[in-house]
């Protein structure tokens, strides 16, 4: 619309999707007022004036206010106010650059695009095939973010970001919570990072285990949860959550009618339009994907990224301006592959960008990883006493940037965008001296860290 085109936005659930309502926004407020909780108590003075525990139908109402209370008149009043026009119902690809939406009445609308379809229809929970799990009505990450009550035992099938966000909040409302974390907890991360969070949730009363996975799952009449593991083992629970990856929202978007397959991930290219198994896209390349259903990156803040560089590539396209889709070109998401940043929102939170040690290495560059006790910076014993956390940057040997940043501690989220610029901006060691931390904060373990690689 800022292009100047004209644009129609087809939504079969709530506008804002699942971040608003079900994910991000509401998980968050689930996570925060323990998190306020806990570092009032790390700082005398402070905590003497606690006096009382989680209120937890207060922080439920929170979370009903960051949700919206589940509506979208906020939402539809901003595409209003934008200019573009909202159909709802369900949208499917009928022919060359045609959508035929049919609402809840199953009255079908035909659109057709002068010059671009989007796809970003997301993803959904993926259930896996264990035996009795369907007909248990697990809850997925929606129901968890909507909870109306905190279950007395709760069983979280996984150890990935949402489970171990879920299991950090649900444990703090006063749940009874176990993990069964095939994998490990945090698996991706830096392992300093995710053991530091499986401590931490062991210490917060939760059942961390590792290597366990579920072989049945049973719901007996009475509401009570029955997991056998596979060693034999079994563990009840009132509720169980699921949390061990995605799907594509891809099954019923008419993808048969450009020659894909309903269901499966949508391949891009640089500049994120559809291409085929042969690499090339289809239908003279006006089909667009972005956000989840690419596979690019499964993160909120990506999919703006990325929403954001479709929008300006279809306006070049349409209006015959260059395109530049050189690496970090106006109308491509190189961020993707280099630089993606992510907060997990633990106890401790784990902040990160660009690659681990592990991933560096395994792309074949040559690295150092250097690390710091977050917690002997002069600004984290300010934040906090007893303060524990760790700093670790990933270094390009051969052109002298950084190309990773690691950060577990308390309260570490807002420190990430920093590291994610040097990352970016692929700023040389030897400028980064020049950025001058302010004393005392906790971004002094900056000028640790370049000490510690200069020695």
């Amino acid at each position: 619309v800022q292009g100047g085109l004209s644009v129609a936005v087809v939504e079969r659930e709530l506008v804002g999707g699942e971040c608003s309502y079900w994910a991000c926004m509401p998980t968050k407020a689930l996570l925060r007022s323990t998190a306020a909780l806990r570092a009032a108590r790390q700082v005398p003075g402070a905590r003497e004036a606690v006096t009382g525990d989680l209120d937890v139908a207060a922080v439920l109402r929170r979370r009903d206010n960051f949700a919206s209370q589940w509506k979208d008149d906020g939402q539809v009043s901003w595409l209003n106010s934008a200019g573009i026009t909202l159909y709802r119902g369900q949208g499917r690809i009928s022919s060359d650059r045609g959508v035929e939406v049919t609402d809840e009445s199953g009255a079908a609308t035909s659109l057709t695009a002068r010059h671009a379809v989007v796809i970003a229809t997301g993803t959904a929970a993926l259930l896996p095939d264990i035996p009795g799990l369907r007909e248990a009505e697990p809850w997925s990450s929606r129901e968890a973010a909507a909870a109306r009550a905190i279950p007395s035992r709760l069983a979280v099938i996984g150890g990935g970001v949402v489970a171990s966000e879920m299991a950090t909040a649900f444990a703090a409302l006063g749940s009874s919570v176990t993990m069964l974390a095939r994998d490990g907890v945090l698996p991706l991360a830096e392992p300093f990072a995710s053991e530091r969070v499986t401590e931490s949730l062991r210490e917060a009363g939760v059942s961390v285990l590792l290597g366990s996975e579920a072989g049945a799952v049973k719901r007996d009449g009475d509401g009570t949860v029955h997991i056998t593991l596979t060693t034999g083992e079994s563990v009840e629970a009132d509720e169980v959550l699921v949390a061990v990856g995605r799907t594509p929202n891809t099954q019923d978007v008419g993808l048969d009618a450009v020659g894909l397959k309903p269901g499966a991930w949508l391949a891009v290219d640089d500049t994120l339009r559809v291409v085929g198994d042969d690499g090339a896209p289809p239908a003279d390349g006006w089909l667009y994907a972005a956000g989840d259903v690419n596979r690019r990156v499964l993160l909120t803040h990506q999919g703006k990224y990325q929403a954001r560089a479709v929008g300006d590539v279809i306006v070049a396209r349409a209006t015959g301006k260059a395109v530049d889709d050189r690496p970090w070109g106006r109308h491509v998401a190189t961020a993707d592959e280099r630089a993606v940043p992510q907060v997990v929102f633990t106890e401790p939170e784990i902040a990160s960008v660009g690659l681990t040690r592990a991933a560096a290495e395994a792309a074949g560059l040559r690295v150092r990883a250097v690390d710091y006790d977050l917690g002997a910076v002069a600004g984290s014993t300010l934040h906090a006493d007893g303060y524990h956390g760790h700093a670790r940057m990933v270094v390009d040997e051969d052109r002298k940037v950084i190309v990773g940043f690691t950060l577990v501690g308390p309260d570490v989220a807002e420190l990430l965008h920093a590291a994610t610029i040097a990352v970016v901006g692929e700023v040389p060691l030897d400028r980064l001296w020049h950025a001058v931390p302010a004393f005392p904060t906790v971004s002094e373990v900056w000028l640790r860290l370049l000490e510690a690689y200069g020695r």
